[in-house]
């Protein structure tokens, strides 16, 4: 296993990493820095274990929402139409449940 130092908002990571998975993972690391940066330079957030959960919560949405959508390209259409209402509307809630936990400095939207 290798070791890799990264920065991630400017703080370095001493990271482990299998051989031969050096640029996923520092294609990852990118991904996390620019997640995090984004919100630190939106100002609404400074604090930076806040910053790291906003960013993993985006990501983890990103992921689930093109999840879902590989779901719903693979799948026969359903005669619902109230499916994307659905959708929004757990979106909706899931926001105002991280708002609402993450107070008043760390809203999502």
């Amino acid at each position: 296993m290798k070791q890799i130092e990264v920065q991630i908002l400017q703080q370095s990571y001493l990271l482990a990493c299998p051989e031969g998975h050096e640029s996923r993972l520092l294609e990852a690391v990118e991904r996390v820095d620019t997640a995090m940066t984004r919100i630190r330079d939106a100002g609404k957030v400074r604090a930076r274990e806040r910053i790291a959960v906003l960013a993993a919560l985006n990501m983890a949405f990103e992921i689930a929402d093109r999840e879902s959508a590989l779901a719903a390209a693979t799948q026969p259409p359903s005669d619902s139409e109230d499916a994307p209402a659905h959708d929004m509307e757990r979106a909706q809630a899931l926001a105002q449940r991280l708002d609402q936990a993450l107070g008043a400095d760390g809203q999502l939207f």
